[in-house]
């Protein structure tokens, strides 16, 4: 048959991205927008008194129907397994504001299931509310926050901080470590002269602090192996925390001394290596980069204290907290007598 005319653009200009050779791990997304009404129309919404009935229920629903057909709808989009999808709303004077999370643990992230949630569930609610007010309106669609793989955690910047940013998957709702307190030492040099931020130790306090724990102390120490040993000595005599969380000092460089110290304090004080923890860290972090396999994160029990060293940078503190919260519930529940009951209850969860 012969062809007369233009051809059509080849569809080998659209491609969907290889992503086979690419690890999984868990990944996050959190999606929000806005639909906006009149007062009285708002109203209604909120005291679910619409003709079409109760918006509120039928758009979560929407919500969920809508992230988990995202790869339906956008031609480019890889299917995925969703492990979650949650979908609530916020009323405002002006407006409700509309969340999607979702999470998988794949190859890929999940922000377009996201942003489909809130979009379906948005237009859930303009459809119940069209017959009794024409001014609709829906703005602001946008991604706040997308976590795991190589990139590890986004934020949009116009995004207000919130629980869900500072937990990076630990619900507030959780207390997992409800009535236990926490202690916190930042070994670097350059966070102890003031030449950089310390972000990894207020990231461990505000992922403890949304677990339900209280904060007793944050110090910033320099790599140095005096100063630690004399911090540690200060903090289980003084403070007798449930945890004692350190960040930093577990790679390779010279001044790398957090875990030898920690040792040597531990058998120092009769205390227990637990060799697991940091093999977990290590194998979980080896699914996001090989270098992971050279931390050298490791746990003790010195006491009815907890110590954990950690790795240095925000990113790695919250994926490394958010593999071991059973873990370290667990481990408190059985030095203060428990049984493994703990552990059975967040298997099942």
């Amino acid at each position: 048959m012969e062809i007369h005319g233009t051809l059509p653009a080849s569809v080998a200009e659209f491609r969907m991205i290889d992503i086979g050779a690419k690890l999984d791990t868990q990944r996050r997304a959190l999606a929000s927008g806005e639909f906006t009404a009149q007062e009285s129309t708002l109203a209604r919404v909120r005291e679910r008194t619409l003709p079409k009935g109760d918006a509120l229920i039928l758009a979560e629903v929407a919500g969920i129907q809508g992230a988990k057909q995202a790869s339906s709808l956008l031609p480019l989009c890889h299917p995925l397994s969703l492990t979650s999808v949650r979908v609530w709303f916020e009323f405002t004077s002006d407006s409700i504001q509309v969340f999607c999370e979702a999470k998988t643990v794949g190859k890929t992230g999940v922000e377009m299931e996201a942003l489909a949630g809130v979009s379906a569930a948005l237009l859930c609610i303009y459809d119940l509310t069209k017959g009794i007010d024409p001014v609709l309106g829906v703005r602001n669609i946008r991604l706040d926050l997308k976590e795991g793989g190589k990139s590890g955690q986004w934020s949009h910047p116009a995004s207000a901080p919130s629980d869900d940013v500072a937990t990076a998957g630990l619900s507030k709702t959780n207390n997992l470590f409800e009535g236990h307190t926490v202690s916190i030492i930042t070994l670097s040099d350059r966070a102890s002269r003031g030449t950089i931020k310390d972000e990894s130790g207020p990231a461990i306090a505000q992922w403890f602090l949304n677990g339900g724990a209280g904060i007793l102390s944050e110090r910033i120490l320099s790599d140095d192996s005096d100063s630690l040993s004399e911090a540690l000595k200060e903090i289980l005599e003084k403070e007798h925390p449930s945890f004692l969380i350190s960040t930093g000092g577990t790679g390779l460089s010279p001044r790398d001394i957090t875990p030898e110290t920690m040792r040597a304090f531990a058998l120092k004080n009769q205390g227990r290596e637990i060799p697991g923890i940091g093999e977990l860290l290590r194998s979980s972090g080896s699914r996001i980069t090989q270098h992971a396999w050279l931390s050298r994160s490791t746990a003790f029990l010195v006491n009815s204290t907890l110590l954990v060293c950690l790795p240095g940078s925000p990113k790695a503190v919250l994926e490394s907290l958010n593999e071991i919260a059973g873990l370290l519930c667990h481990a408190m529940h059985t030095v203060e007598g428990g049984g493994h009951d703990s552990l059975n209850v967040l298997e099942r969860s």
